[in-house]
C-alpha cells in the first residue's frame, strides 16, 4: 500500500495516539447514550403503535443524543468544565472525582480512551497511513463502541453492524483487504454459521444461546477479512470466551449460569485477525 504521509513515522504514531485518545472519549459517549436513544425511539414506536399519547409529564431535557446535552456530573448535573474532557488527563486532573460534588467518576472512561489510543497505535504501526490503516482506524473504534454496548446491555444495535457490514462489502469491491467475492461469502456464511448454532442449539434446549446481534457482527468480520478467516474467528472467540467465564466464575464465586455477552470475544478474535493478516490462520490446531 502507497503511504499517504510523508510524516516522519515517530510523529504519525504520536498524532495517531492522541487522535485515538479522543475518539475514545466520543466512544464512551456513543457506548452510554445510544442504548439509551433507541430505548426512546423504540418507546415512540411503541406509543405510536399502540396509540397511546405521550407522557405529558416528560420533560425535552429528559431526551438525549449523541451531542446533546453536555456532559455533567450524573450526581449533581453540572456541566463538566471543558478542559476536564481531556482524554485521560482530565480524570487525573479531577483524580477520579467530580469537581462539585467529589462524585467519584468510573475509571472506565480513561480506560477506553487510553484503549482507543493504544490499538489506534498499533493499527497504524501496523498498516501506516495507506487506506487499509484509514479503514482499519474505523474498524477498530467502531469494534470499541461495540464491546463496550454489548458488555453493558448485552446489545448490538442495527445502527452499527448493518453499517460496518455494507462498508467492508464496499471496501472489498477496491480490493482492499480481501477480492469482492471472499468479502461477500464472508458475510453470508459469517452469518449463517452463528445462525444455525442458534437453532440447532434452541431446538435442542428450547433457550436462546445468542442473539441476532452476533450473527449480524460475525457477518460484518466475515464481510471486510472474508470467509477463509471465519473459522479462526469463530474458534478463538470461542476459546477466549470460554477462559473469561471460567475466570469469572473462579473470581466472583458465581456457579450459576449467567447471560455472558459473545460479541466482545468476536471483536477480540477478529481485531486480532485484522492485525495479523495470514499469519492468524496458524491460531488454528490444525
Amino acid at each position: 500500500m502507497t503511504q499517504f504521509s510523508l510524516l516522519p513515522i515517530e510523529f504519525l504514531l504520536a498524532i495517531t495516539f492522541v487522535l485515538g485518545a479522543v475518539v475514545g472519549s466520543f466512544l464512551n459517549v456513543v457506548i452510554f447514550r445510544l442504548p439509551k436513544i433507541l430505548n426512546q425511539t423504540w418507546t415512540a414506536d411503541c406509543r405510536k403503535y399502540l396509540e397511546i399519547k405521550p407522557d405529558p409529564e416528560a420533560k425535552d431535557e429528559d431526551k438525549v443524543s449523541l451531542l446533546w446535552p453536555s456532559s455533567c456530573c450524573p450526581k449533581c448535573q453540572n456541566k463538566i468544565r471543558p478542559w476536564h474532557n481531556i482524554p485521560v488527563f482530565g480524570y487525573l486532573l479531577l483524580r477520579g472525582k467530580c469537581k462539585d460534588c467529589n462524585e467519584p467518576i468510573s475509571a472506565r472512561y480513561p480506560i477506553i480512551e487510553m484503549v482507543s489510543a493504544v490499538l489506534s497505535l498499533i493499527v497504524i504501526w501496523k498498516f501506516g497511513a495507506t487506506a487499509q490503516g484509514l479503514a482499519a482506524l474505523a474498524i477498530t473504534w467502531t469494534l470499541i463502541a461495540l464491546t463496550g454496548i454489548d458488555f453493558d446491555e448485552h446489545l448490538l444495535p442495527d445502527s452499527i453492524t448493518l453499517p460496518l457490514l455494507w462498508a467492508g462489502l464496499i471496501a472489498n469491491s477496491f480490493g482492499l483487504f480481501t477480492d469482492l467475492s471472499t468479502s461477500f461469502w464472508g458475510a453470508v456464511l459469517g452469518y449463517l454459521s452463528l445462525w444455525s448454532v442458534y437453532w440447532i442449539f434452541k431446538l435442542i434446549t428450547g433457550k436462546e444461546g445468542m442473539g441476532f446481534g452476533d450473527f449480524k457482527l460475525l457477518a460484518a468480520l466475515g464481510a471486510w477479512l472474508g470467509w477463509t478467516y471465519l473459522p479462526t474467528i469463530i474458534l478463538l472467540s470461542s476459546l477466549i470466551g470460554l477462559a473469561f467465564a471460567l475466570l469469572f466464575m473462579i473470581f466472583s464465586g458465581n456457579k450459576k449460569s449467567a447471560p455472558i455477552a459473545f460479541g466482545p470475544y468476536l471483536v477480540i478474535a477478529g481485531w486480532v485477525c485484522l492485525l495479523l493478516g495470514p499469519a492468524a490462520f496458524s491460531l488454528l490446531p490444525i
